[in-house]
This record gives C-alpha cells, structure tokens and sequence, in this order.
C-alpha cells in the first residue's frame, strides 16, 4: 500500500492548519485585488472605441427591447435621496459587502470557502480580459444622456485624475459588481442559517442590478455578462476542486482512507482476510 502517497507533506499541513490560514487567505485576496485593478486601471483603449462598443450594446438591447436604463434611471431620481443613497451603495455594496461576505463564509463556512474563493477569481481574471480585449464606456460616458450619480450623489469623482490612475472607466462589460452580488447572493441563501438571511441574499443581486443600472455605470447587458462570467468560474473551480480530491498517480486503490461503512463493506469482499480476523 502506498499511504504516503495520499498524506499532504509536513510543510504543506502545517500551512493547512496554521492558526494564521486567515491572515494568509486575506493577505492573497488583497494582493491579487491589487494586481487586477492595477492591471485593469492600465487600459489605454480610447473613447471612440468604448463608445462604438457600447453603441453595439445599445442595439442589441434594442434588437430584445429591454433597453430600459434611462427609464429606470429617471425613476429613481424622482424619489427624493434615493439617488444619493444608490451613489453610495454602488460604492459600499461592492467592496465592504463582498469582504464582509468572505470573512463570514471563512469563520462559519470555511469548508466551503476555498470553491467560493476560486469562483471568484476565477470569474475576476475572466472579466479582466474581457476588459483588456473590448473595452466599453459606461451609460454614464456614452452620450446617451445618463447622469453620473456616483459622483453627484456619493461626491466620488470616478474621472477625477486621482482615481483615473488606477480606474478604468471603459471596464463595464461584464459587471463584476453584478458578478460579485450574485457569487454573495447564492452562498448567502444556500448557507445561511436563518431565514430571513437567505432571503435577503437571494434579492441581493437584484438590489445590485438597480444600483448599478440606476446610477449610469451599466447597461441590463453588462449584467447578463457578468452572470456568464460567473457561471464560468464556477465551472473552474468544480474542475480544481475535482482535481484537487482526486488521489496522486502513485497511490493505489488500497491507500484510500475509507469512512467506517465503507471499511466494514469491504471486508464483507475478503473472506479470507475477514476469517484472520475471527480466527486471531
């Protein structure tokens, strides 16, 4: 039998139970939160070329008739501070909303966090090439005669030269905000132990899709785009986890640590071993 093969190596335990896993997981979100937006900040794709894209994007939602941000935008701009509200939401939901939910799935949900972790990054390198490759200007910068209302509501300049510097305007397809929301919403009303949570997490990505329709920084066809980009990292990480759980090459069927039943119908198989058993 080959235990050894299937026993992870001193160094590789130790990391695994380290008491400052968290620390370490954490540290490597945000290292690698660092590298995509310095990566997607760097675009040097031109106006021209965003708006064409987006006049693409505006014509299939015409082609389908639901172009219906700007209707969805006046609306929420006759309620009296609801633009504002929605200018800091988009701002807050995103960031404090995506790393409150990760420190809840590792504390409660930590068997589980690892495939949410990978879907995640999965589906944010997927988006970041998307960026790279068809670059499109938000409602906001399309000439369509959206508002601004993350800068007129929450007072961020998101075309301010200090935020231009690391922030990619012409990033909207697909809406990782979207994305995020719904990678959040799903685990929330899949894991949650009350109710009332899972319900709020199973609408969460719809309050996500009003906020950033509403505020003018996507278009309904970012928002599908972010959800295929998310199915596609969830298939990612179904492939490493199934990768990850298979045995190494070298070790052999009898090196698998059965649970208890299994063990006991296995023996039922070798009578003669079984027999040594009684006997000894």
């Amino acid at each position: 039998m080959n235990v050894a093969a299937l026993r992870p190596s001193p160094s590789l335990r130790g990391l695994v139970s380290s008491p400052h896993r968290g620390l370490v997981e954490g540290a490597t979100l945000v290292a690698l939160y660092g590298v995509y937006e310095l990566i997607r900040g760097g675009g040097n794709a031109s106006l021209s070329l965003a708006q064409s894209h987006t006049d693409s994007i505006v014509s299939i939602e015409r082609h389908f008739h639901i172009f219906g941000e700007r209707a969805l935008q006046n609306a929420a701009h006759a309620v009296p501070a609801l633009p504002s509200l929605l200018g800091v939401a988009y701002v807050v939901l995103h960031f404090v909303g995506t790393t409150a939910f990760l420190v809840w799935m590792y504390r409660k949900h930590r068997d589980r966090f690892a495939f949410v972790r990978n879907t995640l990054i999965a589906a944010t390198a997927i988006g970041l090439s998307i960026y790279v490759l068809y670059p499109a200007a938000p409602p906001r910068l399309a000439g369509l005669g959206f508002v601004d209302t993350v800068t007129n509501g929450a007072h961020l300049n998101l075309s301010s030269n200090l935020l231009g510097s690391v922030y990619n305007p012409y990033a909207a397809v697909p809406s990782l905000h979207f994305g995020y929301a719904l990678i959040v919403g799903v685990a929330v009303a899949a894991y949650a132990p009350r109710r009332v949570i899972r319900i709020a997490g199973a609408l969460y990505p719809a309050v996500m899709l009003i906020v950033i329709v509403a505020t003018g920084n996507h278009f309904f066809f970012d928002a599908l785009a972010g959800g295929v980009v998310v199915g596609a990292g969830y298939l990612i990480a179904r492939l490493v986890s199934s990768r990850a759980t298979q045995p190494s090459p070298g070790a052999d069927a009898e090196s698998v640590v059965l649970p208890s039943a299994e063990r006991f119908n296995a023996r039922r198989f070798r009578p003669a071993e079984h027999a040594l058993d009684v006997a000894a």
